[in-house]
């Protein structure tokens, strides 16, 4: 099994897309292994995406994920970096193939629904950024 780390951004918590999104991680046939409702304050985004410090959309993400409640969990599947990422579709909700999270959910390149590492290393690195190894079962 392989695990990744998953994020239901501000934007899809605040128009109340998180029980249907977690829905259908779960009828793609994740396990959802760790999950918290979370608040970051600008401090923790920034440490979060610090390896985007230096890309000028670096203050706008990190004002929009400390700008309200996010949910955080780590999915397990066989291929589950590969599966998670086409589940959620193309960055730009504009680009996505219909049926995904981003296509569904998003609203533009800045505000599109969910976050997804890219590779194990970035899983394991994000995951234990907000779970300490008691919380994933």
């Amino acid at each position: 099994m392989e695990k990744t780390f998953a994020i239901i951004k501000p934007d899809a918590v605040s128009k109340g897309y998180t029980g249907e999104i977690i829905s259908r991680i779960e009828k793609k046939g994740f396990k959802i292994s760790a999950m918290k409702k979370i608040k970051m304050d600008k401090k923790t985004a920034e440490s979060f995406y610090a390896v985007h410090k230096e890309k000028p959309f670096f203050e706008a993400l990190t004002t929009f994920m400390s700008s309200g409640p996010a949910v955080v969990m780590v999915l397990e599947k066989e291929n589950a970096i590969a599966e998670w990422r086409e589940l959620m579709g193309a960055t730009n909700p504009e680009d996505a193939e219909e049926n995904t999270l981003r296509k569904d959910f998003g609203k533009n390149i800045d505000n599109n629904a969910v976050h997804g590492s890219d590779a194990p290393e970035t899983a394991d690195i994000e995951t234990r950024f907000f779970f300490a190894d008691i919380e994933c079962v």
